[in-house]
């Protein structure tokens, strides 16, 4: 194979305002650009200059972006097949190291991989692959070729139906990019078994950055009376299941998500133990704390609350709700497992809400574990928007 040139088409300078900002960030704002030379089209190979004219990055631009660069890399190297031969060889060794016990995994996650814009999931012998920026767009041929050389992988299902493609100017589009076949795909999780609906699930199919958190949980459930509420494909309540849970009650509010729950209880043959109900997690909670039923283990995992700085005020109140909800529902020395997805709220601002409905539930609250996504989901210390997951394991008195 030739080698692929992505030599620079042209320069974007730096206003000064950008040059004290803190320096590594992968991102260059529209409001960070003095000026543009150069016929650029969007996905074009740029260098980008300090406002003293000296280089500072080399990235992928977009014209129709807020996001108007992402960087590739600080130094002034060739954009060629070598390069991304060598992300993608880095991030999978990575993997070869963090990830044990599994077949499916977070193999590139975009800038922590220092990859902006590209993530890749894999599941056996499939990468779920999205290119959620025009630079990773224009080359994703290129890069399903590089990828499947790089790992063994013999398939590369697209998944780009996600809405922050519009952002970036591009068409939502899903489908098989290489090879073809069934759109389900069985995994092992630990002593799990599961099913990926990589065509029509969440995201890419899976949720990956909670597997090393699904199987820390499992250690509280022996004997245990579980409720695992906002249970989507009951991933938490099968682990705790296969762990020896006594009953596991699930509740989501979408039939379809939990007709692949009780689809997996029989995958792991604990169907007998797990009950499943479609209903709206804050009502039923309510309903069960007035019937006096009480758990050894409840596990919360909601949706992201909050998808902007605008929402968090309001996703606060609703993490100290389900919170509340949770704890009254906990019986006394009971557990209870609770996380957010949401980037814009921290790990201080989710404990504050905790305490708070500790406090109105009169009950007293031990942290015994903080975690958050799993190891390959890396987070890159110059981009704090790659920590997004945070998960608090606690014992209610």
């Amino acid at each position: 194979m030739t080698l692929h040139d992505d030599s620079p088409r042209g320069r974007v300078r730096l206003s000064r305002t950008r040059a004290v900002e803190e320096l590594g960030h992968l991102w260059i704002y529209a409001g960070y650009v003095e000026k543009v030379s150069g016929e650029l089209v969007s996905g074009d190979v740029v260098d980008v200059m300090a406002p003293n004219g000296r280089f500072y990055a080399r990235g992928l631009y977009n014209p129709v972006s807020k996001i108007r660069v992402r960087i590739l890399t600080f130094d002034d190297e060739p954009i060629t097949e070598q390069f991304w031969r060598g992300r993608f060889a880095q991030a999978i060794r990575l993997r070869q190291q963090v990830v044990t016990g599994t077949n499916a995994y977070r193999l590139i996650y975009g800038e922590a991989d220092r990859l902006p814009g590209l993530v890749v999931d894999r599941y056996d012998d499939v990468l779920v692959m999205q290119t959620l920026s025009s630079g990773m767009d224009r080359r994703k041929d290129l890069l399903a070729d590089l990828l499947c050389q790089e790992s063994g992988a013999t398939r590369v299902y697209l998944r780009n139906d996600a809405k922050s493609r519009m952002l970036e100017g591009l068409p939502v589009a899903r489908g098989f990019l290489r090879g073809g076949g069934v759109t389900s795909v069985g995994i092992q999780e630990g002593p799990a078994r599961f099913l990926v609906d990589i065509e029509r699930g969440q995201k890419t199919g899976w949720f990956c950055d909670h597997r090393e958190n699904r199987l820390v949980t499992s250690r509280f459930a022996a004997g245990a009376e579980v409720l695992e509420v906002f249970a989507h494909t009951g991933a938490f309540g099968i682990h705790a299941a296969l762990a020896g849970a006594k009953s596991v009650e699930g509740l989501d509010v979408s039939e379809e998500a939990l007709a692949l729950a009780r689809n997996h209880a029989v995958l792991n043959k604990v169907a007998d133990r797990c009950v499943y109900r479609s209903a709206d997690a804050f009502e039923e909670m309510r309903k069960l704390e007035r019937a006096d039923r009480r758990y050894d283990l409840v596990l919360l995992d909601p949706p992201a609350f909050a998808r902007s700085k605008q929402a968090v005020p309001r996703a606060l109140a609703g993490y100290k709700d389900v919170n509340l909800l949770g704890m009254r529902l906990t019986k006394p020395e009971g557990f209870l497992a609770t996380s957010s997805c949401s980037h814009h709220v921290t790990e201080q601002e989710l404990w504050t809400a905790i305490c708070l409905a500790a406090r109105d539930a009169k009950r007293q609250v031990r942290l015994l574990e903080q975690r958050g996504q799993a190891r390959d989901h890396p987070i890159l210390a110059t981009m704090p928007e790659t920590r997004y997951l945070k998960y608090f394991l606690l014992q209610i008195l």
